[in-house]
């Protein structure tokens, strides 16, 4: 199956446009696996006993950095091959939980047209529709 990415036209966008959004809800498959490869050990990310009685976490509390990559893969998937991610940078403000749905998305808040630099505000949202991790993307668009 052949599958064609409309190109974006940064003469197209405005500020505003809100980037199509993504939801995530990793098992402890995923959780322990994503842990493991950064060799994160801490106990709060795959021990449930440790984390609810020890730690007094209410479930496993999903990684930071794996809610950096899920704004990555946001942008990623809006740029297709037209463009590329700069920089990023974003803060983890609410846990979240193991079952926790989250969604990701975005909005642009400034374009330059001669650099073809787009800024965009980006996020994590629980199901309370409550930011989790707002960051901030500089994206450059190729076409």
């Amino acid at each position: 199956m052949d599958i064609k990415k409309k190109s974006i036209s940064i003469e197209q966008l405005s500020v505003g446009y809100e980037l199509p959004g993504r939801s995530f809800c990793p098992d402890s498959k995923q959780l322990f696996l994503y842990n493991a490869s950064l060799w994160n050990a801490h106990r709060i990310h795959f021990d449930y006993p440790y984390a609810k009685e020890v730690e007094g976490y209410p479930e496993l509390v999903l990684a930071g950095p794996l809610l950096g990559d899920w704004m990555h893969q946001c942008l990623e998937e809006w740029l297709g091959v037209d463009g590329r991610i700069k920089s990023i940078d974003y803060s983890n403000r609410i846990a979240s939980y193991l079952g926790e749905t989250l969604y990701s998305g975005g909005s642009i808040t400034a374009i330059d047209l001669e650099t073809k630099e787009i800024i965009i505000d980006v996020f994590i949202k629980n199901a309370k529709d409550e930011v989790v991790s707002p960051g901030t993307a500089a994206v450059e668009i190729s076409s």
